[in-house]
């Protein structure tokens, strides 16, 4: 349920109308705008006469949500959630904002390389893999704590943003000093357990979609997150399972538009991850910006061939040079920028 509350509702107003909603068994979640004040109630009651709550002074509308993510649905915030970080990069705005690095960390060297030539490009934010879940057990699994500071020390010298993965629990609060944003993987989607214990942070996650996961079933998982407490949300599509051989997973850029319509949400595309072909990396990037990404999220490796992971759908340098410079020309068209 959501109640908007009047412009001219006072403080005293708003939490008059909190305990009324606590004492009818509801948990509440407030969000600001800059005219308005709404508070989303979350519970299992129906038996419950929304015009009790419409009489209540400062009240301004009251309406029931049918569907079943309250927070991360539209309704909680019409005008969209903007991440705001201390550098003053804006996520869910009008610039559209590329993330890019390794599959994974490797060593320094490899590190610095590619952060230097991303950063040359344009990229604002650093991503590498330090614990890497790998479908075999024989395959390169990360640096783990290594590579975390040498992605703090890479992100610290060339002035990006760190993103990187987390795959248990345990790894949270090892992982807090190093990274700016939590990756959440496919595989970990519907890891409900980690998902509670991102939502006590007060740090950016970026949750990818599933293989198999439908849009609904990515928003409730987001809706784990926010449910502790953590708004910072951004929903990435990065391709799902279909019956096609042709690509590793067929990357859902129809989802971009559609997330946009259910959800408040800043929205990411992963086309490395969604074709699994280099060649196919860039139609996809310049495709998702033009359907509404707010987020890139791609892999760069100045050595692809010699990588440790996924070298088949990491650009070239080049590549991801020529690729930022033909965004800056396609953002425009639909109302963006490159950040």
């Amino acid at each position: 349920m959501i109640v908007a509350m009047q412009e001219s509702a006072s403080e005293e107003q708003i939490q008059q109308v909190i305990e009324h909603l606590v004492r009818m068994g509801f948990s509440v979640h407030r969000t600001t705008g800059e005219r308005q004040s709404v508070l989303a109630a979350v519970g299992a009651r129906i038996d419950f006469d929304t015009r009790n709550l419409e009489v209540l002074s400062g009240v301004e509308h009251v309406h029931r949500i049918s569907a079943p993510y309250k927070l991360a649905g539209r309704s909680f915030r019409p005008g969209g959630t903007v991440i705001e970080f201390a550098n003053g990069l804006r996520v869910g705005g009008n610039e559209v904002v590329v993330m890019a690095g390794p599959c994974s960390v490797e060593s320094r060297e490899q590190l610095f390389t590619i952060a230097e030539l991303i950063v040359k490009a344009g990229a604002r934010v650093l991503r590498g893999g330090a614990f890497k879940p790998r479908s075999s057990p024989y395959s390169f699994q990360g640096m783990g704590l290594e590579g975390l500071k040498l992605l703090r020390e890479a992100g610290d010298h060339f002035k990006l943003l760190v993103i990187s993965e987390v795959m248990e629990i345990s790894q949270i609060s090892l992982m807090l000093p190093y990274v700016d944003i939590f990756q959440v993987g496919a595989r970990n989607m519907q890891n409900f357990n980690l998902l509670r214990e991102l939502g006590k942070e007060k740090k950016p996650v970026l949750l990818k979609r599933g293989i198999a996961a439908t849009i609904e079933e990515l928003l409730l998982s987001a809706e784990y997150i926010m449910a502790g407490g953590n708004y910072e949300v951004i929903l990435c599509e990065r391709g799902i399972r279909t019956f096609e051989t042709s690509t590793r997973n067929t990357l859902d850029i129809s989802a971009i538009p559609v997330v946009h319509k259910l959800s408040h949400l800043p929205m990411a595309s992963d086309p490395s991850h969604g074709t699994g072909l280099r060649d196919k990396v860039p139609p996809m990037a310049r495709a998702s910006v033009a359907a509404g990404a707010d987020v890139l999220l791609m892999e760069v490796h100045h050595d692809p061939d010699k990588a440790f992971s996924d070298g088949a759908q990491s650009l070239y340098p080049e590549q991801f040079s020529k690729l930022m410079d033909e965004l800056r020309m396609i953002a425009p068209a639909v109302g963006r920028t490159i950040a």
